[in-house]
């Protein structure tokens, strides 16, 4: 994973090349950015550069190739363990980075999703955070970094992450043998995200989010208990439920963008559904949904009674 491999981040990947290049790499970094966008790519490439010795690693040697396939000894990542990252992970790590390197010059640990320290956990990382033993290189990833305990952050030193423009993933997706109209759409609906891009265009969302927009839109209080079995039936589908909201998202950004950039869409090819549904909502309503939809996000990624704060959602999306 070179830093060749990764898309759209240079400024980002100039500053760690420099870094390493004259050998001022930071103990603890902070990788901000929404995901999807190749914060991890990034980290992976940086521990493959500092142990292999270079500023961009060959790719090829034994510590490069051991990286690649998860299976180097001084390389620990450390990722949630349900809701959160819990006390006991964090002084495991602890212990594991107080151990002399078995292969490379110094041990390195990847923190995916460091909003999900706690209070507790987080306070127990603090003092590696400030002194790693045998200089250790700690990478923290997050993409709410609001919702990173202040006392991380500042010993951190935070790189942010830009999402990638949309042509950039339809040329990956394109690359990666994806019709080029999937493509194309996917990329307008992934928000940056190319994760997100290949799961739209590679796990039929495009196929079914027609009848999913069709179906959340007709949504009345008239009719409670088909709204209710709505949430419910989405809250169940724990892994399909971001992908949902995300087209939901777009659709609405898109129907307000509609009245005066109308060739500006993200779903461009359902402008006879946003015009639709422009005239049945007004401006000030299609902004409160949208900032509605977005802070329900967030509350289900704290993770929130989903049944619960769907239901609220599509009583105001019906009341609109």
């Amino acid at each position: 994973m070179p830093f060749s491999e990764v898309i759209g981040q240079d400024r980002a990947i100039s500053v760690l090349k420099r870094s390493i290049a004259l050998e001022r790499v930071a103990h603890a970094y902070l990788f901000s950015g929404i995901d999807g966008c190749g914060k991890k790519k990034t980290a992976l490439a940086m521990v493959q550069a500092v142990f292999c010795g270079k500023e961009e690693a060959c790719g090829v040697c034994s510590s490069c190739r051991k990286i690649a396939s998860g299976q180097h000894p001084d390389l620990h990542i450390l990722e949630p363990d349900g809701a959160f990252i819990k006390i006991d992970q964090v002084r495991e790590l602890q212990k594991e980075l107080s151990y002399r390197p078995f292969e490379a010059p110094k041990k390195a640990c990847i923190i995916d999703g460091a909003e999900k320290l706690n209070l507790a956990s987080g306070n127990a990382l603090l003092k590696t955070l400030e002194e790693p033993p045998g200089n250790a290189l700690m990478i923290l990833i997050t993409a709410e970094r609001s919702a990173v305990l202040q006392t991380i952050l500042s010993r951190c030193q935070t790189l942010d992450f830009q999402p990638l423009p949309a042509e950039l993933i339809e040329g990956r997706l394109v690359r990666d043998q994806f019709p080029a109209e999937a493509a194309r759409v996917a990329a307008s609906l992934s928000g940056g995200s190319l994760s997100r891009a290949l799961e739209v265009a590679g796990d039929g969302v495009l196929e079914g989010r027609v009848s999913f927009l069709e179906r959340v839109l007709a949504l009345n209080l008239k009719d409670i208990n088909t709204l209710f079995s709505t949430a419910e039936e989405l809250a169940a589908d724990k892994e399909g439920l971001p992908g949902f909201l995300e087209l939901l998202l777009s659709f609405l950004r898109d129907v307000l963008i509609y009245r005066s950039t109308p060739d500006a869409l993200a779903n461009s090819d359902l402008a006879h559904l946003v015009a639709r549904e422009a005239g049945r909502c007004t401006e000030e309503a299609s902004i409160e949904l949208i900032e509605q939809l977005v802070s329900m996000r967030r509350l289900l990624v704290r993770n929130v009674n989903a049944r619960l704060a769907l239901e609220v959602f599509f009583m105001r999306l019906a009341a609109r």
